[in-house]
């Protein structure tokens, strides 16, 4: 699963690395953000008139026929096996297809009854987008626009934290998944595979990320303990 990230980078540095708005002053920022948790705002890219936008979404997706926005508290993933299929899913990822932005994600790894979280990058500390969804929601006057981040297996480096992670989708295919233009579902599912483990990296953190309030960058720190396995 995808329960924790962080976006380190400035929207302008965003912007310039997903060819968006370069050259166009942004009208909005985020600060940066070391423990992203659901139900905050994420940024998100994703093809609108004109091109791609640099966009405000609420993590955890509410879809159009929901009589409350409180669902999407629980759906903050979607999987990528079902995500085609699944109702909740299944309109947003014909047409309405985004990159959420990150630098970072977090797991937990069960040793014994403690979870110790690791935190996973790539190795250049560069910014990526996760392979997401994004919906629409408006009633009695409230709008919202939400999204879910798609999870797959994980690879041999985050295995030995967690049996799932974030979908990475390579940098060659933003074009594939954000054009709304791909409807080929066998092709758009290629995409969703595990990110290359050779170019990531992992190492334990403390603990105190499991709290959303604690955003900063003690949370990225990593502990004198051994990481299970690291890339070099």
């Amino acid at each position: 699963m995808c329960g924790r990230f962080t976006l380190r980078s400035s929207m302008s540095d965003v912007a310039e690395a997903f060819g968006v708005g370069v050259g166009v002053t942004l009208d909005w920022t985020l600060p940066l953000q070391f423990n992203i948790a659901p139900t905050q705002t994420v940024a998100a890219v994703r093809v609108a008139e004109g091109g791609r936008e640099l966009c405000q979404l609420r993590w955890g997706l509410v879809p159009h026929w929901a009589d409350d926005p409180k669902i999407g508290n629980r759906m903050i993933n979607a999987r990528a096996e079902s995500a085609a299929t699944k109702p909740a899913y299944r309109d947003a990822f014909k047409s309405r297809r985004c990159l959420v932005v990150a630098d970072g994600f977090y797991e937990w790894q069960k040793t014994g009854r403690r979870k110790q979280p690791f935190y996973i990058r790539l190795k250049d500390d560069g910014s990526f987008g996760f392979a997401a969804v994004w919906e629409r929601w408006s009633k009695n006057g409230q709008r919202i626009e939400s999204c879910s981040i798609i999870t797959t297996d994980a690879n041999e480096l985050v295995a030995a934290i967690h049996d799932r992670m974030p979908v990475i989708v390579p940098r060659e295919a933003y074009e594939l998944w954000l054009s709304p233009d791909t409807q080929e579902r066998e092709l758009l599912q290629s995409l969703l595979r595990p990110y290359r483990a050779s170019d990531m990296v992992a190492f334990p953190v403390s603990e105190r990320v499991n709290s959303p309030a604690c955003n900063d960058p003690e949370c990225i720190r990593p502990r004198s303990v051994a990481a299970p396995t690291l890339f070099d």
